[in-house]
This record gives structure tokens, sequence and C-alpha cells, in this order.
């Protein structure tokens, strides 16, 4: 590939464009060859072809002789440049001064010299520019509100701005020179010198956030401050810069010191208020717990007083009922007993007398029902368990209800509970005499009652069973409720507790009650409770 066109191109920009006296000397014929738009002009010709047939030397040089001219050539080819200063006339004749640079280059064997030229007054422009350019730059640098410094290679500190001396505690260029790690607390434990290697083997820019965890600079006096640090690094005549960029962030520290303080106060004001709400919260509901339970006991209590006032009601109208046919029966028999007043009379006066017990019986029996369900209500009524001989007590209250057959009944016990068991005595024999009692007022003459005991693996099974009115399924389902009479017994007497009572009794033994009827055959009841065998004598 051909090098002549960038060649061409390069020559072109150098002479063309350049703004100072750029030109082609030729060393074997002793004269300009070449001079560009700007040194035309500098030196005051016209054109470049008046300047190249001006008599030479061009450039006149006053200061230079023949002999300096020769010598600067010969400078120039041994070392390949050379600059000098001198003063320069113009084709009018006035002078300025200059500095002269002479470059050696050979074309196809032939010495060659690039000539430059620049005026002092273009020097001295570019001389201030960069000046002003130097005190802009030092001036950013010494008024940052951040500290700068500025480090070599081996760490030793170069360049500080003031700010920096100021955050460390140092006078003003006491920092220069320093090492670096005089400013780092702990700084060979936290292999400082190993990072500063690392940092000039790859150089990169660091951001202030990059760090991780907490950063400290050291004061001259050795107290330590929180710090945010950036790096960025530079290369001049290729040794390497290192820049760092501190900020104290004492303040910032201190507020979000603060900041988290009112955060955890504001946390803890809420977790207070929360448990206050919480707190009022469990109160009102607790509150309300307390009225919704005060509500049901007074619903409870007005119910239980409704059935009360309705119990009292049906017990005014069962006993006007009960009550009325004893009494009458008394008060007749009583009446027919005065009109018996002779000896020979005394079978018509024992007759009635006997009714007069029957019915007064028939008045402590209701009566004795009454204490029993208020005994039971008031819950004064509590099992006693006692050792006791089931036989003995089945044949004992058969005996005490055969006053209560009717004409041709009869009681069939069978018995199957030879070892004494442990039992409440009284509330066994009260729930079998209202069983007994019940079959045989419901039952009709010339039928039979059967009541079979068995026990067996800690359980009692009593059964009655008669050949009674029976109860229809409806009446059955409300046969243990207080007062309430079986419309197929309507017309036998009765108060409607004795079932409600033995409900109870057998309750308070712990154990459970059966009921199966069918109306016009009969009814079965089954008792069912659990019983502890009773120890040897």
């Amino acid at each position: 590939m051909s090098h002549a066109p960038f060649a061409h191109a390069l020559a072109h920009v150098l002479l063309h464009e350049a703004p100072d006296l750029v030109a082609i000397y030729d060393g074997t014929r002793g004269c300009l060859t070449q001079v560009n738009p700007a040194g035309v002009q500098l030196l005051g010709y016209s054109s470049e072809a008046a300047l190249l047939a001006a008599p030479a030397p061009v450039p006149a040089t006053p200061t230079l002789t023949a002999a300096d001219w020769q010598h600067l050539r010969e400078q120039a080819r041994q070392h390949g440049r050379q600059t000098r200063e001198t003063t320069v006339a113009k084709c009018n004749g006035d002078l300025f001064q200059a500095r002269l640079e002479l470059t050696y280059l050979e074309v196809e064997g032939a010495p060659f010299f690039l000539l430059r030229l620049a005026e002092h007054n273009r020097l001295h422009q570019a001389e201030r520019e960069l000046a002003q350019s130097v005190r802009r730059f030092e001036a950013v640098v010494a008024n940052a509100t951040i500290g700068i410094i500025v480090c070599n290679r081996a760490g030793s500190i170069v360049s500080a701005n003031d700010m920096a001396h100021q955050q460390f505690g140092y006078v003003v260029g006491a920092l220069l020179g320093r090492g670096i790690e005089a400013l780092v607390p702990q700084a060979a434990g936290r292999r400082h010198a190993q990072l500063r290697a690392s940092f000039n083997a790859q150089p990169s820019v660091r951001a202030m956030s990059a760090h991780r965890g907490d950063l400290e600079g050291q004061r001259q006096d050795g107290s330590v401050f929180p710090v945010e640090v950036s790096l960025s690094y530079f290369y001049l005549d290729a040794e390497l810069y290192a820049v760092s960029y501190v900020l104290d962030i004492t303040a910032k520290k201190t507020a979000d010191q603060a900041l988290l303080a009112e955060r955890q106060r504001v946390e803890r004001l809420n977790a207070e208020l929360e448990q206050q709400v919480a707190d009022r919260t469990h109160a009102l509901l607790t509150t309300l717990a307390q009225l919704e339970q005060r509500q049901a006991e007074l619903a409870q209590a007005l119910a239980a007083e409704q059935e009360l006032g309705e119990l009292k009601s049906r017990f005014v109208s069962m006993a006007s009922h009960e009550f009325r046919t004893p009494l009458t029966a008394v008060l007749t028999s009583a009446a027919l007993i005065a009109q018996y007043p002779a000896t020979e009379q005394q079978a018509q006066r024992l007759r009635h007398l006997g009714r007069i017990e029957q019915s007064v019986k028939y008045l402590n029996d209701i009566l004795e029902e009454f204490l029993s369900v208020g005994r039971i209500e008031e819950g004064k009524l509590e099992a006693r368990p006692a050792r006791l001989d089931l036989p003995t007590l089945l044949h004992d209250t058969v005996a005490d209800v055969q006053g209560l057959r009717q004409a041709g009944q009869t009681i069939q016990l069978a018995a199957d509970c030879p070892a004494p068991v442990w039992l409440d005595p009284s509330l066994l024999r009260k729930i079998l005499v209202n069983l007994l009692s019940n079959a045989l007022k419901y039952s009709a003459e010339n039928t039979a009652v059967a009541l079979r005991a068995t026990c067996q693996a800690g359980q009692l099974t009593l059964v009655v069973q008669d050949q009674g009115v029976g109860i229809s399924p409806e009446d059955q389902a409300h046969l243990f409720e207080r007062f309430f009479r079986a419309r197929s017994a309507a017309h036998v007497p009765g108060t409607g507790l004795g079932l409600y009572i033995v409900a109870r009794y057998v309750a308070l033994l712990g154990g459970t009650i059966a009921l199966a009827s069918e109306l016009g055959r009969g009814t079965t009841v089954t008792v069912t409770v659990p019983y502890a065998h009773a120890a040897a004598d």
C-alpha cells in the first residue's frame, strides 16, 4: 500500500494549517523551497512566490551570522532538532522577536530542514492562557469544599488543597511529602499499603459508594472522623498519580444517628400506641363479652322466671286437680264415719278409715315428688354409694309395691346379681318404686309386670316391662320433661313428675335410661347403671 497520499495530506496540514511560519529549507541549495501562508503573512510578503524570489537569506536574522546559521544546521543534523531565540526582520525592515526551530530530515539522501518560526507575541499569549488555566485550576482545587490529595506511586503526597489540610488538622503545606498512610487509622492492620499496590497495578476510577464498610480518616492529633473517599488517577510524563477526593461526613453521620434515633422513637411510640389500641380493644371486647354474658344470664333468668311461672301455673292446675280427689275422699269418708256410731258398725268405720289413710298416703306421695324435684333443681341431692346386696333390695322393693296391684296383677322378678355391689341403695330403690308403680298403675287387671336385673362387666341393667296402655311415639319424646303426661294416661291420676325424677336419679348414678312403648301393647323401660364390686367381708 502506498503512503504517498498520507504524506501529501500531512504535509498539506503542516504547511497550510499551522498558525506559525513553517517552511522547507534545502540544505544543498541553501534556500527556502516552500513556505506556508502563515509564514508569508508573518514576514510581510504578498505571496509565497515573492518570498521565495527575495534575495537570501530569508528569513533575515540580523543577530545570526552565516557562521551561526551553518553551526545551527550542523547541530540539527547531529541532534535532529535545534531551537534558538533570535531577532527576525520582515520584508519592510520591521524587527520582531521569535523562536526559531530547525528540524533535520533527508529526502532521497538529500539534506533538508523543517524550519518553524513562532513570534514571541503568540508565545506570550499562549503562556498567558496557560498561566490563566493553571490559576483557574489552582483556584478550583484550592477552594474546593472537599479534600483533594494527589499521591505518587510510592504513596507520597505531592499535592493537597487547603480543605484536605483543614480536614486532617495540618497547617497548609504540611502534608506535602508525607505518606498517605499517615492519614489512615490503623493503616498497617487494614493492609493499606497492599491496597495501594493493588491500585497501582490496576488503576481505576472508584466512586464514593464503591467502598465496603465505613471509612475513617486520622487527624494529626490522632483523632479519627468518618469519611467518604473516591479515587481517580492520571499519568504525567509516564508517572502514575492517584487522586483522592475526601468528604468529611461527620455531620451526615450525626444526622443519620439523629434520624435513626427519631425513627426508633417513632417506632417505639407506634408500638406503644398499637399496644394501647390492643389493650383498649381487649378491654372493649372483654366488656362486650361481659355484657353478652350478662345479657345471656338475664335471658336465662327471664326464661327461668317464665318457666317458673309456667311451672307454678301447671303446679296450681295439677295440685287443684290431684288434691281435690283425695281430699274429697277424706271429707266423704269422715262424714260417713259420723253416720256409724254403733259398736256393731265398726267394720264400716274401718273401711272408711282405710280410704282416708290411702288418700293421705297419695297426698304424701305427691308432696314427696314435689320435694324431690326441689332438691334436684337446687343441686342438694347427690349419690352416696354403699355396699348393697341387690337381690335383697329387689325383693324388698317388690314387697313394698304389692299394695299398688290391681285385681289379678302379678310382679315377676328375675335377678342375676349374686355378688354385692357398690351403689346408692336409696336412689336405686326410688327408681324401682317409681317404675313399678307406673307399670302397675297404667296396666289393666289380670296382667303381669316383669322386673329383670342383670350384672355384667360392671354394668347393672334393670328392665321393667308391663302390658299396659302404651305410649304414642309423639309423647315418648317428652316423657322425661316436668309435668308431662301422655295422652294415653290422661284418665289415670298422676303429677307428670315421676319419669322426670327417675331420669335425674339415673343421671346422679352416672347411668342411662331408655324407653320403648307401643300403644295397646305395653311399655319397657331399661335402666343401665355402672357399679363397683363391693369388697368381701
